[in-house]
């Protein structure tokens, strides 16, 4: 269990932070920028969930609060990379049971809807759109994974990569779920905007 009595520790006023090895690194270490954009995409999921409190949204509202404490879960695996030297714990890792999850809930979501015909905008129902924010910091995200496992020193589970490859999928199915229930997606037209009307 985790005790915060005091928020701030002066401990990295000079620019580095540590792990969950107790190693300390600087605050643009990539595995920092990997962990620290996983934050900012439950943040994001965090402010869709204020536009799926509704009854209709309410299957949705429930899969999203999961998605939240997974991303805890995803951050508290990169914050521990594999060192090989005993930390007296067993670090939290990404299970396969919850990519199964992911997958499972975007056949759920992504067999109520009509097959996708055009690229789509994001917008449409306020969830949906702040579900396309979170999916495009969900990508980040995976950039700065891909970034950090191909360091020579450092390594992200494969659990962990699948996971928040498959989020970004959720995400995206999730936004066009929202605009089904209320509204509809805004579909891209090609070279619609480049003539002045």
């Amino acid at each position: 269990m985790v005790v915060l009595s005091k928020i701030y520790t002066r401990t990295g006023d000079a620019g580095d932070t540590a792990l969950g090895t107790g190693d300390r690194v600087s605050k643009d270490h990539a595995r920092i920028e990997a962990y620290g954009t996983v934050d900012e995409a439950n943040a994001c999921v965090g402010l869709a969930r204020q536009h799926t409190g509704t009854d209709a949204l309410s299957k949705l509202d429930q899969m999203l609060a999961r998605i939240q404490n997974d991303l805890f879960d995803l951050g508290a695996d990169l914050c521990t990379p594999e060192t090989g030297k005993d930390l007296g714990y067993a670090p939290l890792r990404i299970a396969p049971e919850q990519v199964e999850r992911l997958e499972q809930e975007i056949d759920d979501l992504n067999g109520e809807l009509e097959p996708l015909r055009s690229f789509v905008l994001p917008g449409g129902h306020a969830a949906a759109a702040a579900l396309h924010l979170a999916r495009t910091v969900a990508r980040r995200a995976e950039r700065r994974m891909v970034t950090l496992g191909a360091a020579a020193s450092d390594e992200v589970s494969a659990d962990a990569a699948r996971y928040i490859n498959r989020l970004s999928d959720f995400l995206f199915v999730a936004s066009r779920w929202v605009n089904a229930q209320d509204g509809e997606d805004v579909l891209w037209v090609p070279g619609k905007t480049r003539n002045p009307s």
